[in-house]
C-alpha cells in the first residue's frame, strides 16, 4: 500500500501557474508509475498526466504543452507543473500510484492508491 499526500493547490487567475506536489510513502517509490487525475464538479474523474518509473511521460490532450509531470525518486515525490491555466482546469487534483512501473493506459483502474486531493481554482 502507498500513502500519498498532495499539496500546492490554490486559486490563480487565468494564464497563471501552479505547481502541485505529491509525497509518497509505503513502497519503493522508484518501482511504480505515478499519475495525476482531476475531477471537476459534476464530471467524472479524468486522467491528466502520467510518468513511468524511469521518467517516460504521457498527457491528456487537453493539457499537452501546458502541464509537465516530473518525479524525484530520491525525494519520493511527483510534481505537476501547470502553466497557462484556464478556467476549465478548475478541479480537485489527485495523485495516484500505478499498479505497475509503466503508464499503460490513461485509466484510473491502472492506479491502486490515491491521495486525498487538492483543489485548483482558476478564475477568469
Amino acid at each position: 500500500q502507498v500513502q500519498l499526500v498532495e499539496s500546492g493547490g490554490g486559486l490563480v487567475q487565468a494564464g497563471g501557474s501552479l505547481r502541485l506536489s505529491c509525497a509518497a510513502s509505503g513502497r519503493t517509490f522508484s518501482s511504480y508509475a505515478m499519475g495525476w487525475f482531476r475531477q471537476a464538479p459534476g464530471k467524472e474523474r479524468e486522467f491528466v498526466a502520467g510518468i513511468s518509473w524511469s521518467g517516460g511521460t504521457t498527457y491528456a490532450d487537453s493539457v499537452k504543452g501546458r502541464f509537465t509531470i516530473s518525479r524525484d525518486n530520491a525525494k519520493n515525490t511527483v510534481y505537476l507543473e501547470m502553466n497557462s491555466l484556464k478556467p476549465e482546469d478548475t478541479a480537485v487534483y489527485y495523485c495516484a500510484a500505478g499498479l505497475s512501473a509503466y503508464v499503460r493506459r490513461k485509466d484510473q483502474n491502472d492506479f491502486g492508491s490515491w491521495g486525498q486531493g487538492t483543489q485548483v481554482t482558476v478564475s477568469s
